[in-house]
């Protein structure tokens, strides 16, 4: 399948113990065999640990999240050190630097009062802790990076948030390919036609409002063109697709065959989408069949859909989902 030429490394930022660095607070590591080994094959990372960089030594006393009259502090756990402002002053010098390394995407580690993404234990002076904050760096790095994705290594687990989260790396990856050079709107039309069946799967209707604003592009500037609309195609790919959408966007692909195939091929293909909906096979085997078609039978605009391989099969993430 045909893909726009992609001239720059993938490079993710991560955190650094889950690359098997040592820099955890009881000298360890967390080590992902995914991340290290099978996307790894595909990424260049780009290794951060926010306690040890913020000078704070290894191992060290482990920290916390506290709620107090001063609102969330970050606090050692037994001396009750309050290490917020040292994090805080890292963390904004830190994302900053983060900007020249032209990151696709970001993994976390969950749970770290630093890290954490989402659901981080916030402790209370007599009440027991809710899963309710986020890790200080973390903060600050999605409000630097809004449009980025980013995600924690333990949701990753999830085939579905896994095979999300790698097709949203890839996907900006290729946007910004495309939009740090001299770019035109042709090339942005070609962009989005390219990826008309990935937003369908997703978010069919910020699809449409990509359509309209692409259509009206010559009209706006380009910084604001360029700003719109990657903040919409970010936002719907972060949509989990669904087994329904992409039941729609196959059965949508079948029809381009109508003419092509003969009764037996047509009643295979139909069969196949069919046990897909019903949760029968996963979808690498329709999306198979359906290569083979595109292939066999020259349907150029099939051919041009990066839906058909949004990432690289030895992933075997659709092999899942």
């Amino acid at each position: 399948m045909s893909a726009l030429p992609l001239r720059r490394p993938l490079r993710i930022g991560i955190s650094a113990c889950l690359l098997g660095e040592k820099v955890r607070f009881d000298g360890g590591h967390k080590q992902d065999p995914f991340l290290t080994g099978t996307f790894g094959r595909f990424v260049e990372w780009v290794p951060v640990c926010p306690e040890v960089e913020a000078g704070l030594g290894t191992p060290r006393e482990a920290m916390r999240l506290v709620r107090t009259h001063d609102g969330v502090r970050l606090l050692t756990a037994k001396t009750a050190r309050d290490l917020t402002a040292t994090l805080d002053e890292y963390a904004e010098r830190r994302v900053e630097e983060l900007a020249a390394e032209e990151l696709c995407g970001y993994v976390l580690k969950k749970d770290s009062p630093s890290c954490g993404l989402e659901r981080v234990k916030v402790y209370g002076a007599h009440s027991v802790p809710t899963k309710s904050g986020r890790g200080r760096f973390a903060v600050r790095l999605v409000e630097r990076f809004p449009d980025l994705p980013v995600e924690e290594e333990g949701r990753l687990s999830d085939p579905r948030l896994r095979e999300n989260f790698v097709e949203r790396v890839f996907a900006y990856w290729r946007l910004r390919a495309l939009l740090s050079g001299r770019w035109s709107v042709r090339e942005l039309v070609r962009f989005h036609t390219a990826h008309k069946l990935i937003l369908m799967a997703h978010s069919p209707e910020t699809y449409q409002q990509l359509g309209r604003l692409v259509a009206r592009a010559r009209t706006l500037p380009h910084d604001d063109l360029e700003r719109r609309y990657t903040r919409a195609f970010m936002t719907a790919l972060a949509v989990l697709a669904t087994r329904r959408k992409h039941t729609n966007v196959l059965q949508h692909m079948a029809g381009y065959f109508k003419d092509h195939l003969d009764r037996d091929s047509k009643a295979e293909l139909v069969a196949a989408i069919e046990d897909y909906r019903r949760e029968l096979v996963p979808l690498i085997v329709p999306m198979t069949l359906l290569r083979h078609y595109v292939r066999a039978h020259g349907v150029s605009y099939l051919a041009g859909q990066l839906y058909l391989e949004p990432h690289p099969k030895e992933l075997m993430l659709r092999n899942h989902v």
